[in-house]
């Protein structure tokens, strides 16, 4: 799942450090020594706090129009983050059983067609998450 928010930026000349949050994911905050690293660390963080919201059974908030943020200072400026939440990544797993018809199995195993991915997809999809 791919997820774009909107961040501040503050850069701080005394200390040499970026700082970033996300106006719309409360705590949901990180820094860098240098832009790369803070995009990185952002992207980390934006998808670190998406799956904790999720497996708390919460959704995420609605990105906000990037117009709508204010900044703090001239050494402010606005981000957009991008990062590609993999649901199942550092998420604890349960095993399932399911029954499906053999021809259905067949032909499955014969296209090589992940049976996890297609269950979590589907559960994604109807529990409108993802």
């Amino acid at each position: 799942r791919s997820l774009l928010y909107c961040s501040r930026t503050r850069r701080f000349f005394f200390i040499r450090c970026l700082w970033l949050e996300f106006p719309d994911l409360e705590g949901c905050q990180t820094q860098g020594d240098t832009q790369q690293e803070l995009l990185a660390n952002a992207a980390e963080a934006l998808e670190g706090y998406a799956l904790c919201l999720l497996e708390n059974g919460q959704k995420l908030p609605s990105a906000s129009n990037p117009t709508k943020i204010r900044l703090e200072d001239e050494n402010s400026f606005i981000s957009l983050i991008q990062t590609n939440v993999d649901l199942s990544k550092h998420t604890k797993s349960v095993k399932k059983t399911l029954t499906i018809p053999a021809w259905l199995n067949e032909r499955a195993l014969a296209e090589k067609i992940n049976f996890s991915s297609v269950l979590q997809n589907a559960l994604l999809k109807e529990l409108k998450i993802g």
